[in-house]
């Protein structure tokens, strides 16, 4: 419970700090921006089995690679594209607090 509490709470109550914090004239665009990011959760469709509550999607799944989060570090530096970094770089830090809470 208390790991699901923590998950949810990164991918919906940290952009919306951020959103608050950083995005102060544009905030509600910048936490819809960022709450999309979550849609990198499509390639779990690619696993067998689509869900596994023991795995780790770090480096497992494609957009959940270290490639990829090398890809959200740079779209995060970008201006243009630094919400979409920023929200991606969230989703993963969910993720890794879901693996270490394994």
């Amino acid at each position: 419970m208390f790991q699901t509490v923590v998950h949810y709470g990164i991918h919906f109550i940290l952009p919306l700090i951020i959103a608050l914090l950083c995005f102060k004239n544009q905030w509600k665009f910048a936490l819809v921006i960022m709450l999309c990011t979550m849609l990198i959760d499509l390639d779990h469709l690619l696993a067998t089995p689509i869900f596994d509550p023991n795995r780790c999607s770090i480096n497992f799944h494609p957009l959940h690679s270290y490639y990829a989060i090398g890809a959200y570090v740079l779209l995060s530096i970008i201006k243009k594209t630094r919400l979409l970094g920023i929200g991606c770089l969230i989703h993963i830090l969910a993720d890794i607090v879901d693996c270490w809470m394994m």
